[in-house]
């Protein structure tokens, strides 16, 4: 347990939320709210880790019918006591390069927050250069503001809270930082009744099967990452290309060698023309290969591009594309969809928010659009959240939630459990990851 953490406001431009008079509690967001009835307040538990009181079955059945996530968003009180951001820096096993940028270490924000209750959540802010819009200062610096805020502000219902960190942290260019913030103000609502986040977000699984990337690397190391994903039982193996159109194919080969049965995922983050893209899969098909998706052939902006990319694909070769660096909120979702640009949508928290990726997958769902979900290169912290959501929902056709497995170490104490490929979700509450104090006053 790490204890009560006291939160300092940054000096970047102040958030819209009102400063804390020494009483009453303001509000979070100073603007005045439409009456609502009062929040029902939920019987709540001491802080996590600590083991939960077993809860009769009938009571626990109960409790996640009348407290899904649409319900708690209306019902359950959020009172903030204590919340903090620090820098959560862990070292990458290789170097990871994709088309538009390499990472040698993670350098995410850790996020940590404690409700009146005692009840505590964590989350956490990816950064990835190129596809994220903050760096890590920016996002901790984003992140804290939030903090402060939610630290001074009064009681209200969870939805309300979500809606002004949304407000306060608006669009693409906040969209890590509010997804921290989100994951842990719900983590710690799923503690405080201690429902697990897949329960809570419906239900459907309490389990996901992830790919796996390789990275662009040498044919040979390529051959090396594949023989050892095929002992540790991956099936699907998402290969970064787009750097090198000729490179990329003898990478393709080596694989083929030592995984002669993998299935395919190709990510050119946004690395391609459209000629380019088309040229891959033509080649592919010659080899006899046929990815089961090709993910951001061309440039965000470039919706002709993506267009003709995914005609090509599926009317030659019934090949899926994917839009994830052209998808960063609703109203590309909204392009992509009534424009017939892509076959699938990729959800990343960490690009549109909590509260902006379950508005997206809404609008596919309805338009019958595929989905994916995805993220940066993360820890188990916000893989674990991410994965409880795609297991809850039930209603991604591709999973590509890995990276904690290309990290040098595991930071996170407790959460999921990976066999391989399968990752399962036990804990009886919230995500169930968490992250220790060490002696320098960081996490460890």
């Amino acid at each position: 347990m790490d204890g009560s953490i006291s939160t300092t406001t940054s000096s970047s431009s102040p958030l819209r939320f009102a400063k804390k008079p020494p009483s009453p509690r303001p509000l979070l967001n100073p603007a005045p709210r439409l009456a609502r009835r009062q929040p029902t307040r939920l019987r709540a538990i001491s802080p996590s880790p600590s083991p939960p009181t077993p809860t009769p079955p009938q009571q626990q059945q109960q409790t996640m019918e009348a407290f899904g996530f649409d319900a708690l968003k209306e019902t359950f009180s959020v009172d903030v006591a204590a919340a903090e951001a620090r820098p959560l820096n862990v070292p990458l096993a290789a170097p990871f390069t994709i088309a538009s940028s390499r990472l040698e270490a993670v350098a995410n924000v850790a996020v940590r927050v404690e409700l009146s209750s005692g009840a505590v959540g964590w989350g956490e802010a990816p950064v990835l250069p190129s596809v994220t819009a903050e760096d890590q200062p920016a996002a901790l610096a984003a992140v804290g503001r939030a903090c402060a805020a939610l630290v001074a502000a009064r009681g209200a219902p969870l939805g309300a809270v979500l809606q002004d960190v949304a407000d306060a942290l608006p669009g693409h260019a906040f969209a890590s930082a509010r997804a921290g913030v989100e994951m842990a103000v719900i983590d710690a609502v799923a503690n405080s009744i201690r429902i697990p986040l897949w329960r809570l977000f419906g239900g459907a699984s309490n389990s996901v099967t992830t790919d796996i990337t390789i990275p662009i690397v040498t044919p040979n190391e390529a051959a090396q990452l594949a023989a050892k994903y095929r002992g540790q039982g991956f099936q699907t193996l998402k290969l970064k290309v787009g750097k090198n159109l000729n490179s990329d194919i003898e990478v393709l080969k080596a694989i083929r060698l030592v995984h002669p049965d993998c299935s395919f995922i190709l990510d050119a983050n946004e690395g391609y023309t459209a000629n380019q893209a088309i040229e891959v899969l033509d080649r592919l098909n010659e080899m006899g290969v046929t990815p089961v998706l090709f993910e951001q052939p061309v440039h965000r902006d470039d919706w002709e591009g993506l267009r003709d990319v995914s005609i090509a694909a599926m009317e030659k070769y019934r090949v899926a594309v994917a839009a994830d660096e052209s998808c960063r909120g609703l109203l590309d979702a909204q392009k992509i969809i009534h424009g017939n640009l892509a076959h699938v949508i990729n959800i990343k928290l960490a690009k549109l928010g909590v509260l902006g990726a379950l508005e997206v997958i809404d609008a596919a769902r309805k338009a019958g659009i595929a989905l994916m979900i995805g993220g940066m290169v993360e820890t188990r912290i916000a893989m674990g959240f991410a994965g409880h959501l795609a297991a809850g929902l039930g209603c991604f056709s591709f999973i590509d939630l890995d990276t904690p497995l290309l990290l040098s170490e595991d930071p996170v104490y407790g959460g999921y459990e990976a066999s391989g490929p399968v990752y399962k979700f036990k804990n009886a509450r919230g995500h169930g990851g968490f992250l220790h104090l060490d002696n320098n006053n960081g996490w460890k």
